[in-house]
């Protein structure tokens, strides 16, 4: 009779891993956990909820933002050596997971707003401007 060794050594080796993955996991920090799952995103001025795509850099001095009885509008730029392509595709993406409903390709709404991403110029940098307004 062939007896194969080390087979039941590797069955409890692979129960010793799976309880050491058991006791291990609830002992990572949650910030640690939380930073697997999700991507950390700076975020426009005056538009504290929508994220900056990755690529991206906001010009702060050429924002505007008025807060009005009727609710707030705001222009914000961003720039940065992207495509149109990526950036339509990044916030189609995203902003539905905000809450926000497209529009169209590059316009969206939520909670009686609406968000329009423009294109100022198509050179590198790419120009991207956000509007946000009343509906």
């Amino acid at each position: 009779m062939h007896r194969v060794r080390g087979s039941r050594r590797w069955k409890g080796g692979g129960l010793a891993l799976a309880l050491l993955l058991a006791t291990a996991l609830p002992m990572a920090s949650t910030a640690a956990l939380a930073e697997m799952a999700e991507p950390s995103y700076t975020y426009l001025h005056g538009i504290e909820d929508l994220p900056l795509m990755p690529g991206l850099a906001e010009v702060e001095e050429a924002g505007v933002v008025f807060d009005k009885p009727a609710g707030r509008i705001v222009v914000a730029f961003a720039e940065g050596d992207v495509s149109r392509t990526e950036v339509l595709g990044f916030y189609a993406n995203t902003l539905p997971q905000l809450g926000w409903t497209a529009d169209g390709e590059a316009a969206f709404h939520r909670e009686g707003e609406a968000l329009r991403i423009e294109f100022e110029a198509d050179g590198k940098p790419l120009l991207v401007r956000f509007s946000l307004s009343p509906n």
